[in-house]
């Protein structure tokens, strides 16, 4: 191969990526040892959209048999990472060019950031010869992505890329989660360097990210409290599963008697199904907010006690001790809520306190009489929701929906929420049937759109294991070019649209806020998704009839080498477009959010 012909290709024609020289160094491009340092730390798909900047990275990848998932718009590939990540519980890997292919990503990565979830993300920039000087696309994009990200590091030498690339991902992945961009400017990702293969070499010796642990003197303290307690009760959030702090919750709450309330991001730390489950918690409630109300004592685990979870920071008791297990020390306080604060990755802090609290038995019976308690309530909110649940209404009412959601998705499968409506009900009705993170719902940012992309990294991510997501009308136009995207991958995703031609959440909310009739840019076309999704090659149906939507997730499942889009026309009236609305009952003081 004549390489003064293409300056971009240092290496022999058996592999474009890297070639050993007689010094037994590696001869790179910065693309090419991108590729190399990612190949070593990251074994999961990438996903992206190419430019000139990145186009050594992209040779390095195809040479190099790398997986790379083209999507059709950055934010959506951002999703599909930030859904990947949480399945797989490690660092996603993204990329995109200078200028707006960076900026497209802000949404994603403020939501991962938010989140706790940990990616590495590449982002190309101008090339530093000409930067400045109205190159294309140029933009001061390192100021826009900063405050999006727990780090950006900037590359301004080849020769750091393995450095800089290992320290991206144990920054991602280290106290809590976050994505981290690496910032790279055209020349050097289009620079050679002669490498020592032990630079990559070594990022495979890297450890684990390590873990902080609360003083004993502080487990101490609050081990008092918690043994006193005759009506405790955990709070857990989604820290439960980045910690995968499964097995601790359970053994803490069972050896303490001590009931369990998830957030909408915590879903699944319990199983739904599991004794100690009250449910969610915060603006949608099952039961747990009364239990709440009631305690005399709150143990919250990776949870950030945010406007959704505390309605509006009025739920949680005045005067009820408090304790608090976090790995960001940042979050103790932040909301009002001062407390016995336990500095610790939430399976350290857990098993720390099941050694520690020493509740006497006379308490221990008092707690499990309030289990008791919370099943007869729990049978009394089932029956007062079953005119929902089993409702043969049409338009569909969502709860009825959830319920063939529920008895259809394998055990074993993840139900992806939308932000937005899709959350709120799924977040209410949907029962995760195992301790695992089954429920995945943007709450970071709660942005919607994230439904089709989300589906597709989560469907990656799960293999064989099934993926059903939910998403409104709205949220599907914000993404509808990643039904392509889909169908070119062959990912055998679901999607059901929440179809009630309207932007749900805001509908509802004029409804009650301005009453009947006064709705004002909230209204959407009628569409028919599932001709749209044949169209593109998916299998679509349409569901309009309460009775069909067990078959129809049935023959959804049964699709193995496609994705299926199941449209499913869902109430049109707006007092009945999210779970928390009833217009004949409700009191609004300023500042409130009614639903």
């Amino acid at each position: 191969m004549d390489t003064d012909a293409n300056p971009y290709l240092d290496v022999p024609a058996a592999d474009t990526a890297a070639t050993a020289v007689p010094t037994n160094r590696l001869r790179l491009t910065g693309g090419a040892a991108l590729a190399k340092a990612i190949q070593v730390l990251h074994d999961g798909p990438l996903f992206g959209m190419a430019g000139f900047q990145f186009a050594t990275y992209y040779e390095a990848i195809r040479t190099s048999g790398m997986r790379h998932w083209l999507i059709n718009d950055e934010r959506s590939a951002m999703f599909a990472a930030d859904a990947w990540a949480r399945v797989t519980n490690r660092p996603a890997v993204v990329d995109a060019t200078l200028g707006p292919g960076a900026t497209n990503l802000v949404s994603g990565l403020v939501e991962s950031l938010n989140a706790g979830i940990p990616a590495v993300v590449l982002v190309g920039d101008a090339h530093r010869l000409h930067a400045g000087k109205n190159m294309t696309q140029e933009g001061r994009q390192v100021d826009i992505l900063r405050p999006a990200v727990k780090e950006l590091l900037r590359v301004e030498h080849v020769q750091r890329i393995p450095e800089l690339v290992g320290r991206a991902f144990d920054l991602a992945r280290r106290g809590r989660p976050g994505p981290v961009v690496i910032d790279v400017p055209e020349d050097v990702a289009h620079e050679s360097w002669d490498f020592d293969p032990e630079e990559f070499d070594a990022l495979a010796r890297r450890g684990k990210p390590l873990k902080t642990r609360a003083s004993a003197a502080q487990v101490a303290a609050a081990a008092e409290v918690i043994s006193a307690a005759q009506r405790p009760v955990l709070l857990v959030g989604g820290g439960v599963h980045l910690s995968g702090a499964y097995e601790s919750l359970a053994s803490f709450a069972r050896s303490q008697k001590i009931p369990v309330a998830h957030t909408l991001s915590g879903k699944g730390a319990i199983a739904c199904n599991d004794p100690l489950s009250l449910g969610v918690f915060g603006r949608y409630s099952r039961v747990a907010n009364d239990l709440i109300t009631d305690s005399d004592c709150l143990i919250v685990v990776g949870c950030k006690l945010g406007e959704i979870a505390t309605r509006r920071y009025a739920l949680l008791p005045k005067g009820v001790p408090v304790v608090q297990i976090d790995i960001d020390a940042s979050e103790f306080g932040r909301t009002g809520v001062n407390g016995i604060a336990l500095w610790s990755d939430a399976a350290e802090g857990l098993d720390d306190l099941a050694q520690a609290c020493l509740p006497t038995p006379e308490t221990l019976r008092a707690r499990q009489g309030r289990i008791d308690g919370s099943h007869v309530l729990l049978s009394q909110w089932r029956a007062s929701a079953a005119q929902r649940i089993d409702s043969e209404a049409s338009p569909i009412n969502v709860a009825r929906l959830l319920r063939a959601v529920n008895e259809v998705l394998p055990e074993d499968g993840i139900l992806i929420a939308d932000g937005g409506f899709a959350t709120h009900w799924s977040g209410l009705f949907f029962d995760t049937k195992k301790a695992a993170r089954q429920f995945v719902a943007n709450r970071g940012f709660a942005s919607i759109g994230y439904g089709l992309p989300a589906a597709l990294g989560a469907q990656l991510a799960a293999g064989s294991r099934r993926v059903i997501s939910l998403t409104g009308d709205g949220g599907l136009n914000m993404s509808l070019g990643e039904l392509e995207t889909a169908r070119r991958m062959g990912v055998p995703l679901i999607l059901v649209v929440l179809n009630n031609a309207a932007s749900g959440y805001v509908k509802a909310m004029q409804h009650a806020m301005f009453g009947p009739g006064n709705y004002q840019s909230s209204e959407l076309s009628e569409i028919d998704y599932a001709a749209l999704a044949e169209a593109v090659g998916c299998f679509g149906l349409r569901v309009e009839r309460p009775d069909l939507l067990e078959s129809a997730l049935r023959m959804a499942l049964a699709q193995t080498d496609r994705p299926t889009l199941v449209d499913v026309v869902v109430t049109r009236y707006p007092a009945q477009m999210l779970p928390g609305i009833d217009e004949r009952g409700m009191a609004m003081k300023a500042g409130d959010r009614p639903i």
